[in-house]
Order: structure tokens, then sequence, then C-alpha cells
């Protein structure tokens, strides 16, 4: 989803990542540290193609009657749900190492919000589609299984702040030859470093047992947090790669087969392995620079009395560009974007493609200063300092329509005002209190308790913005949008100011209100202050 959507960190059970454990690597050429460096060894792109396999063969040729996924987060969860729910006569098991999290996949209350997944799990759960924390047994039965772990960037060790860690990866991989005693179809789903299919068909040739054979394929989600049930259902393309060998084709198109009981055959793309899993962190990486790209015009636009709006349609009715993803914010998060971007820089560095490199880490260059530039903003436009001043902070997802936090432009902006004394009353629909307190105090490195000292958490909007001296909107909610906001302008403290980092108000109605109202890509709707100094 947006690509990546995994499993949160503290369940540390899905990601893939090889970073590994001395312990765990029986030898150090199976190891991430070699899978890093051996980038450069090898030609980056097989001249083979396995395009136009995907034929019409009999069921029996194809069929696949159990699938197992590892890895019950973000894109497992959902993925694994449609798929039982359009292939009525596949056995689909989910399986996590966390217990609370598969006991939330069983109950009334699903470990994660995404539109339309409620409805779905709630009919077909216990029927074909099943959670469970018996990794070995449904391996065990499984024809194919999906490894859908996370895969962070590594913090620590070597290819720190840039290489994926694919330990979870790796372990899925023993896991699966320790245990299979039959053939397997395995396929990453998660989304990993090029040549990461390499990695685990080493470690299932190395580890597995006598007479058992695998088939390793790519097959990475194209999701977006938020509409993750649409794209699944309705997706612009579903991309296999495997090898060029008459096994792997046979695999691509049992793997087909699964996807063709609901997508046309035309959208079936297949590939190689390496362009399958370079794909996706190119998909991510261009997505990621539309973002960056309309972020840095919009500053040009709040310096020359230009609309980032204006621009954005103008430029988007171009119809090789497109309107997508032109919507300037205070920039992209989530778990996809930032980490597969650093995954290609760190890929183009291990190739010794230093311009390459440079070019996309100016993607990610762009997000931060943007996110800081409006955290400025506000200060700079409440006399200079908010020390003592309560601020509403309206949302703090990544985005709507999730509870997803991670990588959330909301975090860093709240940082930014905790800094500078702040006291914030933060309210986000969908986002736990807990949520909240554990990013910040990661982010900040600061105990919960000292936390709860400059940030309280809001059961609803107007409690947030009562007696507030601003209103920071840092997540797009519809709510946000059919507020009464003459009466949150009456409990607020004067003057009044709103802050619209996702260009989603109605900024001519919030001004004639008597709000002070700033915003990405615009001049200030309102801003009797800007020419004085700061008090």
């Amino acid at each position: 989803m947006c690509a990546d959507i995994d499993t949160e960190a503290e369940n540390a059970h899905v990601p893939w990542a090889i970073q590994h454990k001395d312990d765990d690597i029986e030898a150090e050429q199976y190891s991430s540290t070699r899978l890093a460096t051996n980038y450069s060894e090898t030609p980056f792109v097989n001249d083979y193609s396995v395009n136009n396999i995907v034929g019409s063969t009999s069921q029996s040729d194809n069929s696949i009657f159990r699938i197992c996924c590892i890895g019950a987060g973000y894109v497992g969860g959902p993925t694994c749900a449609v798929i039982a729910s359009k292939c009525p006569n596949i056995h689909v098991t989910v399986v996590d190492v966390s217990a609370e999290r598969i006991a939330a996949w069983n109950s009334d209350s699903l470990p994660i919000f995404e539109p339309a997944l409620d409805e779905i799990v709630r009919k077909i759960r216990n029927h074909n589609l099943f959670f469970s924390t018996d990794t070995d047994k449904a391996i065990q039965e499984a024809d194919l299984i999906f490894i859908s772990v996370n895969t962070p960037t590594k913090s620590y060790g070597f290819g720190t702040g840039r290489a994926a860690d694919l330990r979870y990866v790796e372990e899925a991989a023993r896991q699966i030859a320790h245990i299979a005693t039959n053939d397997k179809i395995v396929v990453e789903k998660s989304t990993v470093p090029v040549k990461a299919c390499e990695s685990i068909k080493t470690i299932l040739k190395t580890n597995k047992r006598r007479g058992v054979n695998y088939q390793v394929l790519s097959n990475p989600e194209f999701l977006a947090e938020g509409s993750a049930i649409h794209d699944l259902l309705a997706p612009d393309r579903i991309l296999i790669g495997g090898d060029e060998t008459i096994e792997g084709s046979l695999a691509i198109k049992r793997l087909s087969w699964v996807y063709e009981h609901w997508i046309p055959k035309e959208k079936i793309l297949t590939t190689n392995t390496w362009s399958s899993e370079l794909s996706k962190l190119a998909a991510n990486a261009f997505l990621a620079q539309r973002i960056s790209s309309i972020n840095s015009i919009s500053a040009v636009c709040e310096a020359t009395g230009a609309s980032v709006d204006e621009v954005a349609k103008a430029v988007g009715l171009d119809s090789r560009i497109g309107s997508k993803f032109l919507n300037a914010s205070i920039g992209f998060g989530g778990s996809c974007f930032q980490k597969d971007i650093y995954n290609l820089i760190y890929l183009a560095e291990s190739l010794k493609l230093e311009p390459v490199a440079q070019y996309w880490l100016q993607v990610i260059k762009i997000n931060d200063w943007q996110r800081e530039r409006f955290a400025q903003m506000i200060v700079q436009n409440l006399f200079g300092s908010v020390s003592g001043k309560k601020i509403a902070i309206f949302g703090f997802a990544f985005k709507k329509d999730t509870a997803d936090t991670r990588e959330s432009s909301s975090i860093y902006v709240c940082r930014y005002l905790i800094a500078e004394g702040a006291s914030l009353h933060i309210y986000d629909p969908k986002v736990s209190s807990d949520r909240i307190f554990l990013d910040l105090s990661e982010q900040i490195g600061t105990s919960e308790r000292e936390l709860s000292n400059h940030v309280q958490i809001a059961n609803e909007p107007y409690e947030a913005a009562k007696h507030s001296h601003a209103i920071v909107v840092c997540t797009e909610w519809d709510e946000f949008m059919k507020l009464d906001y003459q009466l949150i302008y009456s409990t607020m403290e004067k003057p009044s100011y709103i802050f619209d980092g996702r260009l989603i108000l109605d900024h001519d109605h919030l001004m004639s209100i008597g709000f002070n109202v700033f915003c990405i890509g615009k001049k200030p709707a309102k801003n009797p202050f800007s020419n004085q100094s700061p008090l």
C-alpha cells in the first residue's frame, strides 16, 4: 500500500529485511550484507522475458487450493480477504507470530482500518478465510505462500538509513524451508530490494528437505492506504515476476489463475523477477517525486502570489502529465515512499550511480523541508512564539481513511511545535491516544509521562479547538470540512488562526468569520500582522 503496508513495528513479525542475526545465518554469502554488496557484481537486467506466458490452460494444470500468507499486516490482511472473497474454493490462511494481532483479526475490531475491509472479512471469515498463529501448519498445507512482512529501513549496521532490513523475510524463508515437505510456490509480496528473490531462492535451496522444490515469484502490491480494497478489486495492473524456465512459467500461470477469478488477463503483466522488484520501487519513487515537485512549486506560489491549486490544475490538464498526485500538502508520509526511495538510493550507490542517488535524495529533502517550512510558518505568524500557547492539531494519521501514522507529517510538525514550547491538543478520528503518545515519545526521545505535559488527546475537534490560539490541519479527513467554524471561532483565543496544511478548507469563508488563514501554496487569506516584528 502506498505500497508496503505492513504490520506495525512493535508487532515485529511481518517485515523482511536481511539484517541478519549472526546465529541465524549459516553462511555469510546468504546474509543481507552480501545481498546489498552484490548489486555491482552481476548484470542489472537479464535479457529474458516471460511476457505473454499467461495462457489458457486447464484448471487442473493451474489450480491453487490452499494459500498461506505470512504476515497479517496492512498488505497481507486486505489482500487475502479479497482473494478469499473472489475465490470461494481456495482455502486462505493468514498467519502471524502476534497472537494479539490474530485475535483482533478474529474479533469485531479489526487491527487495521480500511474502508470496506470489515464487511468483506465478516462475510467470509471462518468459511474460506482464516487467521491463525499456527504458521507451521499453514505452511505445510499450502500450495502457494505469500511473504507479506515489514521491510523497514535499517536503523543500524551496514547500510544504516538506506538499505532495507530484510530479516523478517529471511526468517520467513527459513521457516518455509524447515517445515515444507512438498513443493511450494513462494511469492514475495513485501516491497524488497532488487535481487531479493535470489536471496530467498538461496535460503530455500540450501535449507530444503530432500525432494522438495520451490518456485519463487515477485508479486508486489500497488495499494494505497484508504483505498486498498478498491485497489485490490479493480487494480491498474497485476505484476508477476518469475524465472524463464518451464517451472517458473508454470508457477506464474498458477498465481495468475488466482487473480483471473476477477481480473482480466490483459491487466496481468509478467516480467523477470528483477524487473518486478525494481518496478515496485520505481512506482513509489515516481509518486513521491510528483508530491515533492508540486510542494516545491507551492513555495514559489507563496512568494509570488500565485495559487498552487490553479497551477496544479493548469499543469494537470496536460495529458502528458495528468492531475493525480498534484495536491500540495505538508509532505508525504506512510510506510512506503521514504523507505522505498532510500532503498532505490542505496541501490544506485551500490552500482556507483551517484547522480541517480542524488536525484532521488532530493525528493526526500524537499519533503523534509516542506514539513519544517510549514511548522516555521505557524510559529512566525503567531507573533514569533508558541510558548505556552494551546494549538489544536486536526489529524495525526499520515492520510485520511487510515489509522496508520508511520512517517506521518503530523508527527514532525508536532515535534517542532513541542520543541518551541506549545501545548498541543490533538484530535484524530481513527488514531488511538496510545499510538499518538508512542509516536511522539519515540520521535522526541522523551517518556510518555513527560510528553503528557505538552500533549493532550481530544475526543472531538470542538474540544481540541476550545481556548486554542490556532488550528493546524495535518490530515485531510472529510469531517474537518464539515465543522461549524463559526462556533469554533467563538470558543478560541483572539486573534484566531487556521493553518491549512492540506488545502481542504474554504479559506474565504473562514476569513469572513474572522480567522487569519495560512496555507500551503497561497498567500494568506488574512494576515494583519505579517509586517510586524515578533512580540
